[in-house]
């Protein structure tokens, strides 16, 4: 079981085929934003895609219930351009999370760590290594003498009982470190959340989060709802969680998103957090040691 973890933590092996090679961190560690939510993660001699949202400027994401929202913004690479990867992490199944164009363009044995609804769906359309997470349960990823642990971590994808009308959602805590040794960096994924009184939890298990990637942008749904943290959650989620440093995602590229970066911008700004915030513009690198040495 993954450190923080009270759910049982399970092994999926040695990540896609094709990829060689296992180290430390090295001067090439980094997070990636290639758009809306997806991110390419490398560090340590694994590389993993979050949320792989490959629809282009002006196709619609179909978010359920006949709602569909166009697209603003083309992501910064190509599915077809994406590095050997050892796996996804997906906070939930939407459209502008997981695409008809990731679907067809990605290998169908790499592992997809999800919510358990998601996993069940996927598995049906051939992601054989699809894996449902519960909230507080773990995984490994295990290259050579290194390991990833990723652990679900609550989400809320609506206020509510708008929530049981929505996917399920969680956020990910992602720990790197050596096989029998305390990892060395971890990494904390909102998921499409809004504030909920369980996101407390993980500051008091893992006090020592080194950096965060929160999911914004006020999406509204017909207009009145608020499915996503805004500017204002936005900021309550820095200091409930408590990272040292937070990446903003999930603020521009589509049209139901009404909350732009510069409200979190300003209201991290207000709370004095700013020295905080790492803004990643897609298609640039934040190179993870700098990260690392702020510990």
């Amino acid at each position: 079981m993954a450190a923080g973890g009270d759910g049982a933590a399970g092994r999926t092996g040695n990540g896609a085929a094709g990829r060689t090679g296992s180290g430390p961190p090295s001067a090439d560690d980094s997070l990636t934003f290639v758009g809306n939510a997806t991110t390419v993660i490398r560090y340590g001699g694994f590389t993993l895609l979050t949320d792989p949202n490959f629809l282009r400027r002006g196709q619609y994401a179909h978010l359920g219930y006949g709602l569909r929202s166009r697209r603003l913004k083309n992501p910064a690479m190509e599915v077809h351009e994406l590095p050997r990867l050892d796996g996804v992490v997906l906070s939930h199944l939407h459209d502008d999370h997981w695409d008809r164009v990731a679907e067809r363009g990605l290998d169908r044995d790499l592992p997809v760590l999800t919510t358990p609804a998601a996993a069940d769906t996927l598995r049906g359309r051939g992601f054989g290594r699809a894996d449902g997470i519960a909230t507080w349960e773990s995984r490994e990823l295990v290259r050579g003498d290194r390991k990833v642990t990723l652990t679900a971590v609550p989400g809320r994808h609506g206020p509510g009982p708008v929530a049981r009308l929505l996917p399920p959602v969680m956020g990910t805590l992602l720990e790197f470190g050596p096989l029998g040794g305390p990892p060395d960096l971890r990494l904390l994924i909102s998921g499409d959340t809004l504030m909920d009184d369980r996101l407390a939890e993980i500051a008091h298990r893992w006090p020592d989060i080194d950096l965060g990637v929160v999911h914004l942008g006020g999406t509204r749904l017909l207009g009145l709802v608020t499915v996503t943290m805004d500017g204002r959650q936005g900021a309550d989620w820095m200091e409930t969680v408590g990272c040292r440093a937070v990446v903003p995602v999930h603020c521009d590229d589509y049209t139901v998103m009404k909350s732009p970066l510069s409200e979190f911008q300003a209201e991290a700004a207000r709370r004095g957090m700013a020295s905080r915030l790492r803004v990643v513009d897609r298609g640039r690198s934040l190179p993870l040691r700098p990260v690392m040495a702020e510990r």
